[in-house]
């Protein structure tokens, strides 16, 4: 499928408005040029039509990784794509064996599984390159919303505050920014060698003294 004629087709869905604007935001305005993009989750394609017409103009290239045989999605000479589950690190190593500049998550959106991804491919980042964690936003799914759905409300909350704790042990190796449009993201700095273990952070909430705050208000 032509790529202009695919983003024509779903210039109006959100995750292009996202990830168009991530576009324009990170990448154009870092002037990334000749870089590699490795992507976990093509889906519908939406991310994967845009990063390649990223990449056209800037001699970058992209590889695809997804459990559907996505191959015949798109020809393009700047695309490469894996059918593959994204935590099958020796076989993604044997597809993609050279560092790259950024990571694109969109698969299983559970805390467990962002954490699990982020330690497991960390290394393959360049220091400066970016790991971008798609839905870390509940906003649209809490009760009476646009999107409104109890799971996926927890599900958000809970992969957000994981990466909260990931920084809070990780604040020398990384840098971290929220996007909250939509159902939001998570754009992750490379700054160290290697992710060190997290400590879960120690809450107050139900400390004495809180709970007394809350009391006597």
């Amino acid at each position: 499928m032509k790529l202009n004629n695919f983003i024509k087709k779903y210039q109006n869905v959100t995750t292009h408005k996202k990830i168009k604007k991530l576009i324009k935001d990170t990448f154009i305005k870092n002037n990334l040029k000749k870089i590699k993009i490795l992507e976990f989750g093509v889906d519908k394609g939406i991310s994967t039509s845009l990063f390649l017409k990223y990449c056209e103009k800037t001699n970058s290239k992209l590889f695809s990784i997804d459990i559907i045989d996505y191959s015949k999605l798109f020809k393009n000479k700047n695309w490469k794509f894996l059918r593959s589950r994204d935590d099958n690190k020796e076989n993604i190593n044997r597809f993609l064996n050279s560092s790259v500049d950024i990571i694109f998550l969109d698969t299983e959106h559970t805390a467990e599984h962002v954490e699990k991804i982020l330690y497991m491919y960390f290394n393959k980042l360049k220091i400066n390159g970016l790991f971008i964690i798609d839905d870390i936003s509940w906003l649209p799914y809490i009760k009476n919303e646009w999107r409104d759905n109890e799971w996926i409300e927890n599900n958000n909350k809970e992969t957000f505050n994981k990466l909260i704790e990931i920084y809070s042990s990780n604040q020398k190796n990384i840098e971290i920014m929220f996007q909250f449009e939509h159902s939001g993201l998570a754009i992750i700095k490379k700054k160290g060698l290697r992710l060190e273990k997290y400590t879960p952070i120690i809450s107050r909430k139900f400390s004495i003294k809180n709970i007394l705050r809350f009391l006597f208000k």
